[in-house]
């Protein structure tokens, strides 16, 4: 496996501490004197953090929820906070920092809504796998593939990210790669053959993409057990930290 460069931030010497999630957040932030607030958008549950905060407040989403009812209960939620920008991971494909089509989990309306109005600060909005991929990254050739109700995926390449949707390429037998990872064949065929599964497709895209390492992020990432060499399990909570990346460099042109 390749040499990995450390991600050029100016946390980088604190990157091996065992108390290393509250310390970078706050360096991050502190890189553009900028406090975030992070939002997490899922087809469950939206989950929100901000800089100086210790612990995500999470609250419930579904197919009910509009924008607009997302903004309001964040608002709700953080009552208090001081912000000075906000950061979202979007479950959907985000291009220039637009969402381009509607969620498959969620209300309508989210396509060409005003998040900077309705939050009146600037709004930065990448797709959900991408957040967590950037927070993910340790240099080099990186791909992260989420794994949750679908399949979540994106590179980054020396510290440039490029958001995808690999997810309903076709893969085998007639059936894309979402098929054979996403929750639904987990729930048909069990964990022991899922597992299978994704080893083999997270080692094919791996090849493909010429990727160093692979991070396996998402709800689902958690059930894998034994992975193949250069392939990782990551930490959830990474979206947030991609999230506070967004506004500092290198990474701050990464709006896509």
């Amino acid at each position: 496996m390749a040499v990995m460069d450390k991600p050029r931030t100016l946390v980088q010497n604190n990157h091996r501490t065992n108390a290393r999630h509250g310390s970078k957040r706050a360096e991050w932030a502190k890189a553009n004197n900028m406090r975030i607030l992070v939002i997490d958008v899922g087809g469950t549950h939206v989950k929100v953090l901000a800089t100086g905060r210790k612990q995500p407040v999470e609250m419930p989403s579904g197919p009910k929820m509009t924008p607009a009812k997302m903004v309001a209960a964040v608002q709700a939620a953080t009552a208090g906070w001081e912000y000075d920008a906000v950061s979202i991971g979007y479950p959907g494909p985000v291009i220039h920092g637009r969402p381009t089509i509607e969620p498959r989990h969620l209300g309508t309306g989210w396509v060409g809504f005003n998040f900077n109005k309705a939050f009146d600060r600037p709004v930065k909005i990448v797709n959900d796998a991408a957040m967590q991929a950037l927070g993910s990254y340790r240099g080099g050739r990186m791909l992260f593939l989420g794994l949750g109700t679908g399949l979540g995926s994106a590179l980054i390449v020396d510290h440039v990210l490029a958001p995808l949707e690999l997810a309903h390429l076709p893969y085998k037998n007639g059936r894309s790669y979402e098929d054979y990872v996403g929750l639904a064949e987990l729930e048909r065929q069990g964990k022991q053959k899922w597992r299978r599964q994704v080893n083999e497709v997270a080692r094919q895209l791996k090849a493909a993409m010429q990727a160093d390492y692979v991070v396996l992020g998402g709800g689902n990432a958690r059930l894998l057990k034994k992975l193949p060499r250069g392939i990782r399990v990551g930490n959830n909570a990474n979206a947030f930290r991609g999230g506070y990346r967004l506004w500092t460099k290198p990474y701050g042109g990464s709006n896509s």
